[in-house]
């Protein structure tokens, strides 16, 4: 299973810290998120861009998912959420494929949490395309739909972006977040202890955005 800088301290703050409130935070550089150095393009034009930097392996990011897609529910028009599968070492970077060959089928929504699932609590193997293509075969997705669009040039040119976009937000852990390509969201920092805190913080930085216009 993948390891990542923060891990135990995600759970170190689900098993002792309680949620923080709403009315109360008030989120500062350098201890709520930080403000790159070198801001990063975002697209599409006209929206507040939302980054999740995760991985299948991470389960912090696997108990963080259904959390996850409530507060997307709940996301205004101009607000989009974009999810980045991060390969912290090259064994990793085939799950990066399949995350973007199940966006290419429209099932990442379907799977989403059935393959973090498998992968952080069934050990389900999920390493080859010819492992991905067997289990996804038991749920509904045919083998060869996914093995051409896990082969496909759109599919690999899409992974390889994943993880330039990575290198270009210095991520070092997951899950992180981040917002308009100018601020990152980490529990791995003092006012963001708990993925509840991130979310606060990153709809945080997402009214000062707009507000800036």
């Amino acid at each position: 299973m993948q390891r990542t800088q923060w891990f135990w301290l995600f759970g170190l703050a689900l098993a002792c810290a309680p949620a923080v409130s709403n009315a109360a935070a008030v989120f500062t550089d350098g201890k709520g998120y930080q403000t790159l150095a070198s801001p990063q393009p975002v697209s599409p034009a006209g929206k507040i861009v939302v980054l999740e930097f995760f991985s299948y392996g991470c389960g912090h990011c696997a108990q963080f998912e259904p959390e996850l897609e409530a507060w997307a529910r709940k996301l205004p028009p101009h607000v989009v959420l974009e999810r980045v599968p991060v390969a912290l070492a090259p064994r990793f970077e085939s799950q990066q494929r399949l995350y973007y060959a199940l966006r290419a089928l429209g099932k990442v929504d379907a799977l989403q949490q059935r393959v973090f699932d498998a992968v952080t609590r069934q050990r389900a193997g999920l390493d080859t395309p010819e492992a991905m293509a067997t289990w996804l075969q038991a749920h509904g997705v045919a083998r060869k739909a996914f093995l051409d669009a896990y082969d496909s040039f759109a599919v690999q040119m899409q992974a390889r972006r994943a993880g330039q976009m990575a290198a270009a937000y210095r991520i070092s852990g997951v899950p992180a977040m981040a917002v308009q390509g100018r601020y990152l969201v980490t529990p791995g920092m003092e006012q963001t202890s708990t993925m509840p805190a991130v979310l606060q913080a990153v709809d945080s930085l997402i009214a000062r955005v707009a507000a800036a216009g």
